[in-house]
């Protein structure tokens, strides 16, 4: 059965990649024309976008790359775009 949340209820889950990497928590949703079209999510402490953004306060990731919204929220690998190039250095 489908469970309705509010959008609210999102805010300060923590997000994670779907390879399993914490990346930050949520700080807002923006809607558009009454449909959510992106997640700003903000960079904490030892968060995957604190490493690789540095000064950033956060990033905004379409709708489109969110999998699962539950107790977490996960989000394609693909979403962030240096993810693939921060692997290959290491």
């Amino acid at each position: 059965m489908l469970k309705i949340k509010q959008i609210s209820d999102a805010y300060d889950m923590k997000v994670y990649t779907d390879s399993g990497d914490y990346f930050g928590e949520v700080e807002e949703s923006i809607l558009t024309m009454n449909k959510i079209s992106g997640w700003r999510i903000r960079a904490t402490k030892n968060s995957f976008l604190t490493r690789v953004l540095g000064g950033a306060k956060g990033v905004i990731v379409p709708h489109q790359f969110v999998k699962a919204i539950g107790d977490i929220v996960i989000i394609s690998k693909s979403a962030i775009p240096s993810y693939e190039e921060k692997e290959e250095k290491e």
